[in-house]
Order: structure tokens, then sequence, then C-alpha cells
């Protein structure tokens, strides 16, 4: 969840480490502060709120000049968003501050130790006991910062990155992860730690992955790395693959909009190269590989909010290409109902940022269970496609607003990948029937293109509709799970009552909740080819009509039948069942937005939320 950033090197670390908080605000905006060394002490800053607040607070107390520096924007977990319970931390001799992301599950014990020794804390957080207990280890470990990082982290039980410095070492930062991202950033004459590398990629485009229970020191030019008992350890190496105008508003006013724009790039980015110049799919997979492939007697995908709406969607194309049962799993829940898994089965793992902790404990406990794995995750170098056995990158660029666009759209397109791909290993399809739907897809980045030209009626749509209470979605087969996307994202970014259902439930129990004007959007099948879904939903239509609902169809170009039936209808190209979600999606992206816009709410920074979900 925090974002995290260390600096040591020959420039001022203070705007280094602003700089790169401001990148990472997205992880977390309940707090931020930052931490200095300077003339032999630590100069520390922090503020509740967002990092405009930090930054008000330093124009007015000023802070001395230092080239080593950590600095945090905090997601709360132990203790509410208030200035004492921000990071950093420091101990009570002074001496080393600390920032955290993660959670400390032994901390009550710890805290209780510390107090029973009489230390006074000064904080509701878990993060303080690992300050104190840092600087109780410094004494053992001869000074050595990154050895007390060793003995402390011992101790620690549950998922962390750790950063810290010691003002009697004003040229070292020491940062430790278990559970938790954390990159390195290499300079010249300067090196960096993050939890994301959006925070250094204005200074260097190199970087280095972190494995599980290391810990790093850094000086302006040396990087070591060793485990948690103190040996050295092997590390990899990495190239950023985007600059800092990625990771910009690039002229728009919201940091969704232009990834709400960005949606055809990044479609076409994730089929570039994926695809021979014989329409057969290429991932790179060995043939002892695709033997295991061939093997498979069912794909289980496990993924979390917005990435568990594109493993449904996955679920339709892969068991319909392969004929090969899916489960798609609430990674939150997966391991905890002793999921049936072997040998012969295929986990898929979603994340757009590789780190959802959830994600992550069900991904270990499959493997743990002699599981295949295979990673669709957008960050390069993340813990979950390096623990996976395979993985397929999204490269849908960075994705600073915290409710998910691009990344869904090009989850389901590495799903569909996936899908195709084990057919052909499989011989589940001929050869022709592969090639027709790869045509289609790579024909996807121009018809999403083609939404986002027509997008204006949304956004007068959304406006107009901005002061109800709640929102109902409607759809059927892989109108279901984009009519749950579309509830999400208007309870992320508008807090209001949203909730998306299967067409066919609606009689079951929802239609309750169908008063006179609430407006129901409605994803409506083709009516060519499977029409006996386009009837059924316009029967469910026809229900929520009579009892006062205000109706939204999404539906095709030369679906005329539908517009008798619904109020207000916002048109879509024409293109088959499977590949509707990649375009019935994007109006139902931009109405969130426009909805949250016109309630006057923080759409790139909603209440309560952080991009990447690093704590179960």
């Amino acid at each position: 969840m925090c974002g995290i950033v260390g600096y040591v090197g020959s420039k001022q670390a203070l705007d280094v480490i602003v700089n790169g908080l401001r990148r990472l605000e997205y992880r977390g905006y309940d707090s931020a502060g930052v931490a200095i060394i300077s003339d032999g002490a630590l100069v520390v800053r922090k503020k509740a709120g967002k990092l405009a607040n930090l930054e008000t607070l330093i124009g007015s107390d000023p802070m001395p000049d230092s080239t080593t520096g950590i600095g945090h924007t905090r997601w709360a977990t132990h203790g509410g968003p208030t200035d004492r319970n921000a990071h950093p931390h420091v101990s009570e001799d002074g001496r080393v501050a600390v920032i955290h992301n993660g959670i400390i599950e032994n901390f009550a014990g710890l805290r209780a130790e510390l107090t029973a020794a009489g230390v006074v804390l000064a904080s509701e957080t878990d993060t303080e006991v690992v300050a104190h207990l840092l600087a109780h280890s410094l004494p053992e470990a001869d000074g050595d910062l990154a050895e007390a990082m060793r003995r402390t982290c011992r101790r620690l039980e549950g998922a962390f990155t750790l950063v810290c410095i010691d003002r009697t070492q004003p040229d070292l930062v020491v940062a430790a992860r278990r559970n938790s991202p954390l990159v390195v950033g290499l300079g010249e004459g300067e090196n960096f730690v993050a939890s994301d590398v959006a925070a250094f990629v204005d200074h260097t485009r190199s970087a280095l992955e972190l494995g599980q229970d290391q810990v790093v020191a850094i000086r302006p030019d040396s990087v070591v790395v060793t485990d948690f008992a103190g040996e050295p350890v092997e590390t990899r190496p990495f190239h950023v693959d985007w600059d800092t105008s990625a990771a910009e508003k690039g002229g728009y006013d919201l940091y969704m909009l232009k990834e709400i724009a960005e949606q055809p790039r990044a479609v076409a980015d994730s089929l570039r190269g994926r695809i021979s110049k014989d329409h057969r799919i290429q991932l790179d997979a060995s043939e002892a590989e695709d033997a295991a492939l061939r093997a498979v007697t069912k794909v289980v995908v496990i993924a979390c909010g917005t990435a568990a709406h594109a493993g449904m969607v996955a679920k339709y194309a892969i068991e319909h290409w392969t004929r090969l049962p899916v489960e798609v799993e609430l990674a939150s829940e997966f391991r905890y109902r002793d999921p049936i898994v072997g040998p012969d089965t295929l986990v898929i793992a979603i994340s757009q940022s590789g780190e959802t902790m959830d994600t992550l404990m069900a991904l270990r406990h499959a493997k743990a269970q002699g599981a295949k794995t295979l990673a669709i995750c957008n960050t390069v170098g993340s813990t979950i496609p390096r623990e996976s056995d395979a993985v397929l990158y999204t490269y849908a660029g960075p994705e600073i607003s915290v409710a998910s666009t691009k990344a869904f759209l090009t989850q389901i397109i590495a799903a569909y990948l996936v899908g195709l791909y084990l057919a052909q290993v499989r011989g589940s399809m001929f050869e022709d029937e592969i090639r027709g739907i790869l045509e289609e897809l790579d024909s996807m980045p121009s018809k999403v293109d083609l939404v986002l030209d027509t997008t204006e009626p949304v956004r007068a749509l959304a406006r107009e509709l901005a002061s109800s209470t709640s929102v109902l979605f409607l759809g059927r087969h892989v109108g279901f799970p984009v009519a749950l996307e579309g509830a999400l994202k208007l309870k992320e970014l508008a807090y209001m009552h949203a909730e998306g259902f299967a067409a066919g439930e609606l009689k079951h129990g929802p239609i309750a909740l169908i008063e006179e004007g609430v407006p129901v959007i409605v994803i409506v099948p083709s009516p060519r080819g499977r029409s006996v879904l386009h009837d059924k939903i316009v029967s469910n239509i026809q229900e929520v009509r009579a009892r006062g609902a205000r109706v939204i169809a999404i539906a095709e170009e030369g679906d005329e039948v539908i517009a008798e039936f619904a109020d207000h209808v916002i048109r879509i190209p024409a293109v088959p069942t499977l590949m509707q979600p990649l375009v019935a999606t994007v109006p139902l992206q931009v109405f969130a937005c426009e909805m949250a816009t016109a309630r006057g709410l923080d759409v790139d920074q909603p209440r309560n939320l952080a991009k990447s979900v690093t704590v179960e």
C-alpha cells in the first residue's frame, strides 16, 4: 500500500524524495513524511493528509541541505491518519528513523517488551516498534546498520518493507523486504530504494530486483544485498522500459482520463510480439512447458477486484476454446477453503502491480500443492511474476489513477492469449479458427479508439445523473463481469451504492431494489449469433422498466431493436461476443469518472483506497 523512497547521492535529497513521493502518492495518501540527515542530526517533517500538506509544512518550516534521506506516503493500518502516526518514526535516542509498508503481525508482543524496558512510544503504529528495536540492535551489531536491520527482521512476523537511516552514518540507507515490494534504482554516484520504479525513473531507468527476505545497503557508489542471515545473494538487474512522460498527465486533467485514452495503445502493446507472421501465438514456452500444458486438466484463475473481473471474462473464452474447466477464485478466499489443485492444474494469477498480497499468498499455496503457475502482470520484476513458473506481461505502462482502467483491458487480452495458446498446443482448435480470433484481437485497438471518440453523450448522462443515490448494472454471459466492473468503478469513485448482477438473477431477489427513476445500466449482448441472450436481456429490461427504472443500454451499432426498450442507448462497435468486454467497459469507465467529477470528488485518489494492496 504505502509509498516508500530512499536516496543517497550528491543531489538535494529532499527534492528527490518529495518528487518521488508525488509519483507514489497513489499507493496511499493518509499522511506523508520525510527524514534527512544534516550535520549529524535527523531532521523530520510529517503531516496528516495528502502530500500537499507536507509540502506546505516544509515551505513554512524549511529543512536544511542534505544528500541522504527517506520519505513515505501512508495508507493507514495501525493507528489513524494523524500527524503522530505519520512516518518516519524515530527511535527514542533520536539516532534512527524508519519508514514501513506492510503489517508487523507480532507488534503487540514487541511493543509490550519495549514498554516493560521503559521505552515510551509516541504513536499507535506497529512501525515505531521497529525504530526502537533497530536502535537497541545497533550496539550488538557494532554499529553496522545493515546487521542491525537483519537482527531486527529476524524478530518480525508479517509483511514488511522497511527503510532506515542512522544520523551517525550520513552516506547510508538500509532497506529490507518480506512479502512487500521494494526495488533498487542504480544511478551514477547515487542510488535509490523505492516501492515502485516510478519514484526514481526521473533519475535512472536501471533497477535491481530484491528477493524475499533480503536486506540492501546503498551508498552513493555501492549496493550490497544479503539475506536475513547476512549471506551475500545474487541479484537480477532490469531496465525500466518507460520514461517520466508515461507517468505524467500529459495535458489531461486527471490521470484516469489519460489512462482511459491510452487504452488503444495499451491493447496494441499487449499484443505486439505475441503473434508470429504465420498467425501462431508466441509465448516463449519450451517444448517441456508445452508438454506440461497438454497435461493440464483444469485451469484456476486467482485475482482480486478488477483483476478478478478480468478473470471472469477469461473463463468464458478459455473454456470455449480449450474445453478445459476454468474456476475463477477470489484470491483472498482461495487458500482458506482447501482448494483442489495439483500437478495437472494451471493456476493463473492476475495482478496489475504483481504485489497484491492476497494473490501472492494464494499463488504460494497453489505452488505448494504442485500446481503449474502463470502470472499475468503489468509490473516487470514484481514478486508474483518472479515466483510464478511463467509470466505474461501486459505492457499497459504505468497506471497512476487508483481506479484501474487500461490494466483491465490488457489483462483480458493477456488471458485471451493464454487461452488461445492452450488451444494451440492442445490442438483443441483448428489453425484457421485461431487465426480468425487473432485477427479480431488485432482490430481491437481501433475499435476501442472508436468508443473513445463517442463518449460525450456518456459524460452528459453522468452529469445528469450525478445526484442519483444508486445505480444498478445488468449483464449476461461476458456482459456479467463487465456489469460487475462498471459497478465497482462507480463505488470506488463516486462513493455511491452500485451493484452488478447477472441479468437472469434479477428476479431472484435484486429486483426488489428497483424503484421509480433508479438508473439501470444494461450491457446488451449482440442480436447476432447468440440472439437468445439478446431476447432474454430485452425481457429483463422490460421487467425493470415496468417498475419505474431508467434504462441505459450499452448496445452495438446496428441493434435497432433495443432503442424501443431503453431510455438511453450508448453505442459501441459490433464485435464478436467474446470481444465485447473490450469495448463495452470503456463507456462505464468514462461514466464513473464523470459522475465522480460532477460530484466534486477526487477521481485519481478516492478515499480509503490505495493502488497496490500489499496487506492481507
